[in-house]
């Protein structure tokens, strides 16, 4: 009988995350914490931070963060680089050491991944140039402006494009994290790290940042604060254009330049948007079946439903639902 030979260990994955002064604590902890807890269940991930010349750095809160060591002395191959933010975004873009560091990495054949405001120092590097990015909501129209090049998603919760990947705001670097888990190491171990962290296992990488009613800007007294407040109030109520204008009392026509001027969208994409939404809250919440919470959301089908959710979050409204069952069950 052949001698069996024994397997070659797995190498571990290497994490380096660049710290520097004013970077927002939660951008480094939240998604290292996610690397750690996946150490718990099988992941093999090496986890290291570097500043330019190996210092400690001061992190908002004035918390003191002492680096592992200098991304000059970083002699091994780097699996996922992860940039994070401070929130005066122009004073890290301004520190040239760091955009060189952050440039020489970001050119290799890993991951790449910014947190927040880290899309700032990433995209003062060219590489983003041409490519999808998302940062916080607030920062969106800056990204935008600075670097014309970069189609900025303003409302994703993080974009993957290429080796690049990109999140919203703080806690987002956390779905991104665990986003990066999964596709490494499988749906189980991601959910076991949610579930060890009292976390949501990671949110579709295209759920917006904040609700759609929230992001309309309308007068007190405006005609449209009515339309949508009847939308939000009853979803599977009939919202078709003719039904909303007719209720409001205006014209079709007055009605969707409203709706464009006011929420950016067509009444049929809001009134699409509030569906989700709704349908979004039954399948995080309850138990009842797809075709109950379709209808109730005012999807009338599950197969309505079910490509609305693939068109906009990318997963289907079950998978939605085990996503946000990983900690209610614990």
């Amino acid at each position: 009988m052949d001698k069996a030979f024994p397997m070659a260990p797995v190498p571990p994955h290497q994490i380096l995350m660049v710290v520097f002064d004013g970077v927002q604590l939660l951008d480094v902890t939240g998604p290292l914490e996610v690397y750690a807890a996946a150490n718990e269940y099988g992941g093999n991930y090496r986890i290291r931070t570097a500043s330019v010349d190996g210092k400690p750095v001061t992190a908002t809160a004035g918390v003191q963060l002492v680096p592992d060591l200098a991304l000059g002395d970083v002699d091994f191959p780097v699996d996922t680089f992860m940039v994070p933010g401070r929130p005066d975004w122009w004073a890290a873009v301004s520190d040239t050491r760091l955009v060189e560091c952050i440039s020489h990495f970001a050119c290799g054949p890993g991951t790449v991944a910014s947190i927040c405001a880290g899309a700032f120092p990433l995209a003062a590097t060219g590489l983003l140039d041409g490519r999808r990015a998302a940062t916080h909501w607030r920062l969106a129209a800056d990204l935008a402006a600075r670097y014309p090049a970069i189609d900025v998603d303003s409302d994703a919760i993080f974009v993957r494009d290429g080796h690049f990947i990109t999140s919203a705001g703080i806690s987002a670097g956390i779905d991104l994290t665990l986003s990066l888990v999964e596709a490494e190491l499988g749906a189980d171990v991601a959910r076991a790290a949610a579930k060890y962290l009292v976390v949501f296992m990671a949110r579709p990488g295209g759920q917006s940042q904040f609700s759609v009613r929230q992001s309309a800007k309308y007068g007190r007294d405006s005609v449209l604060r009515r339309v949508l407040d009847d939308v939000a109030a009853e979803p599977r109520a009939d919202h078709t254009l003719a039904s909303m204008a007719g209720r409001a009392g205006v014209s079709e026509r007055h009605l969707t330049r409203l709706f464009r001027a006011e929420t950016g969208m067509t009444a049929a994409q809001f009134v699409e948007r509030i569906r989700l939404e709704a349908a979004q809250a039954l399948l995080e919440s309850g138990s009842d079946p797809l075709d109950s919470v379709a209808r109730a959301s005012g999807f009338g089908s599950v197969e309505t439903m079910r490509r609305t959710f693939q068109r906009v979050l990318g997963v289907t409204p079950g998978t939605y639902r085990d996503r946000f069952r990983t900690t209610r069950h614990a």
